[in-house]
């Protein structure tokens, strides 16, 4: 996958970040960014498949639909619904253990805007929003209850 790809590890164990990453629903508690997510649909283990997402951009709001796939506790992957404002957007997160009882998460995101954004400054705005998750899934999932 091109566009931006980076990775981080967390002492929670891979189950815990799963569950912490496919909870859309509480995004905009710590997803900079994210002011809204209504979830569309959800699968026969109650995990969102479509959700529509309001974000803060660079220049204008930007709302678009993503539909999910989900292998737990490994990974979860994601496609947006072409739209107004993005043209074509996929990602994902692959939870990985380590040998220290937590996990290395990868996120891998490439977004192309339905808008005319300069290549460096798309690049950018990867970079800003993968790094922004991370930080955001590992706090949140060193911070979530264990079972």
């Amino acid at each position: 996958m091109e566009g931006t790809i980076r990775s981080s590890e967390t002492s929670a164990s891979p189950e815990t970040v799963f569950d912490v990453a496919a909870d859309l629903a509480a995004y905009p508690e710590w997803v900079d960014g994210v002011s809204t997510v209504e979830i569309l649909e959800r699968d026969e283990d109650g995990l969102a498949v479509a959700a529509r997402f309001e974000v803060a951009g660079f220049v204008k709001r930007i709302e678009y639909t993503l539909r999910y796939e989900y292998d737990r506790p490994r990974r979860i992957a994601w496609t947006a619904v072409p739209g107004e404002d993005i043209a074509a957007m996929q990602g994902y997160y692959e939870f990985r253990p380590n040998d220290r009882g937590g996990t290395e998460i990868l996120y891998a995101l490439q977004v192309a805007p339905a808008f005319t954004v300069p290549g460096f400054l798309r690049r950018q705005a990867e970079k800003q929003i993968v790094t922004s998750a991370l930080r955001g899934l590992r706090r949140r999932a060193e911070d979530a209850p264990t079972a």
